[in-house]
């Protein structure tokens, strides 16, 4: 910084070093902002689907497993996904369902009247097939019976 005492009045400080110093650091600033990237989450845009003479139907993703009151026998009937099933062949046909799934969930679905240990055998078999996740499911229609003044 450099002073002047010309015209013999008060000396006046020269800040065009300043200034300079100043808009050199105002120009990096900008710089450094414009070449800092936000980076964002990484989307993976769906590949448009390639047309096949014939289609393959893929699974059906929604398992449920029914246990209805059988009125003929002691224990209740299964069905998983409308198919009737019986209790010695439901371990095998969860197996055979989920060996080509890479997503293991199920829901179980009961008759309201039911005791709660056939629909907890049918829990522990799915758990011991290496379903991951068993979701349970009510039917709105009973629950609206018993309970008409909740919706």
């Amino acid at each position: 910084m450099a002073f002047s005492t010309a015209g013999g009045g008060a000396p006046q400080m020269n800040v065009t070093p300043l200034i300079d110093v100043l808009l050199v650091l105002l120009i990096i600033f900008m710089l450094v902002v414009i070449q800092e990237k936000k980076t964002g989450l990484e989307a993976q845009i769906p590949e448009e689907a390639k047309k096949t003479d014939h289609v393959i139907p893929g699974p059906d993703r929604t398992i449920v497993i029914q246990v209805r009151d059988g009125k003929s026998s002691d224990r209740p009937d299964v069905k998983i996904n409308e198919e009737t099933v019986t209790w010695d062949r439901l371990r095998d046909r969860l197996i055979e369902i989920y060996a080509g799934r890479i997503e293991k969930v199920a829901f179980v679905k009961a008759d309201p009247d039911l005791d709660f240990q056939p629909i907890a055998d049918v829990i522990d078999t799915a758990h011991n097939v290496g379903i991951d996740r068993v979701g349970l499911l009510h039917d709105e229609t009973a629950a609206a019976h018993e309970h008409p003044g909740i919706p």
